[in-house]
């Protein structure tokens, strides 16, 4: 039976603003990316999500990013390499003492957003968040899109680096995302989602928006809590899986 981790973008709320429904999605997926302050997340968001990750048996991950709450980490920065590795060391810090007075521990880190997309080509960032993992936790896992200089580095550092796919986003011809401020760079047709989760988990490969096959093997998959109907996305996807005969299950 093929295996699959599905993960999720979680405690993305900051106070009283809630962006999705965390306790639901986190009875669907394997894996939770917990925002850790500096796009979205505070205290008490990240401490519910991460009790609510152990009470369901779902993997706890650090969901790193720029320091943006006003542009929920979706605006590039152009900060200093080391200031990158201090700002990442301070939310890796914060998720894991909540994670485990939560009863659970970090396994993962993802980062999120701007910071996500630039570090696949930007070698100087890819390299401070790669160092910063590696100086905080060398054991921990690394999630990122296939080919990027932030793998390829984070492997060379000997961390374990697990490629990922979006089944909620269109793919250019060259295996990237296509940039939110292009019309249908999200997906939020459930058929069509999770149509597009199996075919990763079965075949390896994505439809780019000029209709190329392109090779996406990935280890996760990933929907985004904040796409419209981030719920009913997910539910599709995991019974979709399941009819091809996938297994979910957390990389870790």
């Amino acid at each position: 039976m093929i295996t699959m981790d599905l993960n999720v973008d979680i405690a993305e709320g900051f106070g009283v603003w809630r962006i999705a429904d965390d306790d639901a999605l986190l009875t669907v997926v394997s894996s939770a990316n917990v925002a850790c302050g500096f796009h979205a997340g505070d205290p008490g968001t990240m401490r519910r999500a991460c009790v609510t990750a152990v009470r369901h048996g779902v993997a706890i991950g650090a969901q790193v990013s720029y320091r943006d709450l006003a542009g929920f980490g979706r605006r590039f920065i152009d900060i200093a390499p080391a200031e990158l590795v201090d700002d990442i060391l301070y939310q890796l810090s914060a998720l894991r003492g909540i994670a485990a007075v939560s009863g659970g521990r970090m396994t993962y880190v993802k980062p999120h957003g701007a910071l996500y997309n630039a570090i696949v080509t930007h070698e100087a960032q890819a390299a401070a968040v790669v160092e910063a993992v590696r100086l905080f936790d060398p054991s921990l896992a690394v999630l990122g899109l296939p080919g990027s200089r932030w793998l390829a580095l984070a492997e060379e550092a000997g961390l374990e680096a697990v490629s990922e796919a979006f089944a909620d986003r269109a793919y250019t011809p060259e295996g990237t995302l296509v940039s939110r401020r292009e019309p249908g760079a999200v997906l939020s047709d459930p058929d069509v989602v999770a149509e597009r989760a199996v075919r990763f988990a079965t075949e390896g490969t994505v439809v780019a928006v000029d209709g190329s096959v392109v090779a996406a093997r990935a280890g996760s998959i990933c929907v985004h809590s904040d796409t419209p109907g981030a719920l009913s996305l997910v539910k599709a996807v995991r019974s979709g899986l399941a009819q091809a005969g996938v297994e979910v299950a957390s990389f870790r």
